[in-house]
């Protein structure tokens, strides 16, 4: 099986937390970098703290969505961060996705397909008519077109995600057991790894309670394939 590779997801406005959680994951068994979503990239520490963020693997989780102009804009507001990668719902159309790959740089640009917290009941309710496995596969479609470097998808589509999408694919929505907080399309880690994705993302499952014990949990389930 391929290296082991996990995204932890910082999700909290805390600064002494996020450096307790990059302290307490490191480990010489699986390859971490580090997510931040809105709710820290907009804090009002939080973007200091990541300007001076050094030799760690940033995934800045956006989710940009919009017309191309202010999705370009977006990207190169945030360029002076150095982020190694940027998401950007696929939902923003072809336009958008190819015309923020085309000024990305060396960030690289995750096109988000369905979220993990919604299922097909939730998605009708949005207005789509369309079977889940549909339409993630025509977001893929779309991302492969633009060339977009990467993938968020959820474990239980990563198998025919990957026959049309050949790059990174990155999973959220991992859970060690049944408990799915507010997600709905959960997946266990090693499941998740088996499906071919290449990157998982955790966050409660490994930033709730102890840190260091749940990082080790993560390994030795890990070691059961």
């Amino acid at each position: 099986m391929k290296s082991k590779k996990v995204f932890i997801a910082c999700d909290t406005t805390k600064i002494n937390k996020v450096r307790e959680i990059i302290n307490k994951t490191r480990n010489s068994n699986i390859k971490v970098g580090y997510k931040f979503g809105l709710e820290f990239s907009l804090s009002k520490n939080g973007r200091n703290f990541l300007s001076k963020v050094k030799k760690k693997i940033i995934f800045l989780d956006l989710k940009i969505n919009d017309i191309p102009n202010t999705c370009i804009s977006t990207i190169k507001a945030v360029k002076d961060l150095k982020p190694d990668y940027i998401t950007i719902h696929i939902s923003s159309g072809l336009d958008a996705l190819r015309a923020v790959k085309k000024i990305s740089g060396k960030t690289k640009i995750v096109g988000v397909t369905t979220l993990t917290s919604l299922n097909y009941k939730s998605l009708k309710e949005i207005g789509y008519d369309k079977k889940l496995p549909s339409i993630v596969v025509n977001q893929a479609k779309l991302a492969s077109r633009a060339n977009l470097d990467a993938l968020v998808c959820s474990g239980q589509e990563v198998k025919f995600v990957k026959k049309i999408f050949k790059k990174e694919i990155i999973t959220p929505g991992i859970r060690f057991d049944g408990n799915n907080n507010d997600q709905k399309r959960v997946i266990t880690p090693l499941q998740a790894y088996k499906n071919g994705s290449d990157w998982l993302v955790m966050g409660r499952p490994i930033t709730k309670g102890n840190i260091k014990n749940n990082i080790k949990k993560l390994i030795d389930h890990l070691n059961n394939d």
